[in-house]
């Protein structure tokens, strides 16, 4: 997307630094480890003894014209569907792989140094987290990206691991447990036992894909186009997985496809509730498939302890009652949903040895 990159320049006005602890000095000067949610709608990174230090969109705004990044993170989202026309703010991620690596690349750069700083003797060691599904090109691209972004040594860990560690689950254990982690852009859902995957399968569908299924149901029926944004928040405040006698409405504002002006309809949950019905049940489909595919030892266990659901995804009103309904089984959201990932491959950072089969290079 572009060649050359955006460096910032020095500031000649002082800042006194806040106060830190020894521990802090050293940890910076010495590197840190870190991990990283690599996800399609956001990018969170904890720094070992720190915690998660960075949280913000998988964005970045481009200046065609100048072939420079303008803006990364928080600012470039604000920026999305509002931009000039030399000026491109996009997802460089898409369905939990890198679209653009040169981007991604950058992004990576930025969120490093501002996670913990520039000046290092010692380039900190990154684990970053990956759909279960991706390619080894795609692996070794998300690899390559960090290396050439600052890391010293990166590895990669499957999300639904990540997820369970995050979750309290303890997957060290001969005990099956079962993780539905639903992200920005994907879906993977897995059986774990004995630190590993036992069987997984993951699905380029995630929040991402409501909100376009949003869009096409309100251009199809209502004849009103909405940017994705506005899609978002009618998930959020009308969505719901399945119908609970409740009738909530909301008012679009839009521009009508007919006449190219602005507009403005109403919509109900229902509505919502039948644009989001594909993605949906294909998620459903998927779990009911790896359930009837996992060893009847580990089902039993799973049967026992239930489901155990992570990702901002899964946060869509009544999903998890009707994952419950179409199981059989208990289906439970973790705490911290949106933050499970990282957690999980933070707290993997202080126990590598004994997880070091969770890690493809340890």
């Amino acid at each position: 997307m572009f060649a050359s990159i955006l460096r910032k320049k020095k500031t000649k006005k002082k800042v006194q630094p806040p106060k830190q602890s020894h521990s802090f000095f050293l940890a910076n000067w010495f590197g840190s480890d870190i991990a990283i949610d690599l996800g399609t709608a956001n990018i969170i990174v904890f720094v070992k003894n720190r915690g998660i230090v960075v949280n913000e969109p998988a964005v970045i705004a481009v200046d065609t014209m100048e072939n420079k990044v303008v803006a990364v993170g928080r600012e470039a989202q604000a920026m999305l569907g509002r931009t000039p026309r030399n000026i491109q703010a996009y997802h460089p991620l898409r369905n939990g792989v890198i679209a653009d690596y040169d981007a991604t690349e950058y992004m990576l750069r930025y969120f490093i140094r501002k996670a913990i700083g520039k000046a290092l003797i010692f380039k900190p060691r990154v684990v970053i987290c990956v759909p279960s599904s991706v390619t080894n090109v795609e692996r070794r691209a998300v690899i390559e990206a960090a290396m050439q972004a600052g890391a010293r040594k990166t590895t990669v860990m499957e999300e639904p691991l990540a997820a369970a560690i995050g979750a309290g689950l303890d997957i060290a254990t001969s005990n099956g447990s079962m993780v539905v982690d639903m992200g920005g852009g994907t879906t993977d859902v897995a059986v774990l036992s004995l630190s590993g995957v036992v069987i997984s399968e993951s699905l380029r569908i995630g929040s991402n894909t409501f909100d376009e299924a949003i869009i096409r149901y309100l251009e199809k029926i209502k004849h009103v186009a909405i940017g994705q944004h506005t899609a978002e928040e009618l998930k959020i405040l009308i969505g719901t997985a399945m119908g609970d006698g409740r009738r909530m409405t909301a008012d679009v504002r839009g521009r009508s496809t007919e006449t190219g002006l602005p507009t403005s309809v109403d919509i109900d949950s229902q509505e919502i509730r039948q644009a989001l019905d594909e993605p949906i049940q294909t998620v459903l489909k998927t779990i009911v498939s790896i359930l009837e595919k996992t060893p009847p030892e580990l089902a039993a266990d799973i049967a026992d302890h239930g489901i155990v659901l992570t990702g901002g995804g899964l946060l869509l009103d009544s999903f998890d009652r009707l994952i419950s309904q179409t199981t059989g089984m208990a289906a439970y959201l973790c705490d911290d949903p949106l933050l499970c990932v990282a957690n999980g491959a933070g707290k993997a950072l202080r126990e590598m040895d004994r997880l070091k089969d969770s890690f493809d290079d340890l």
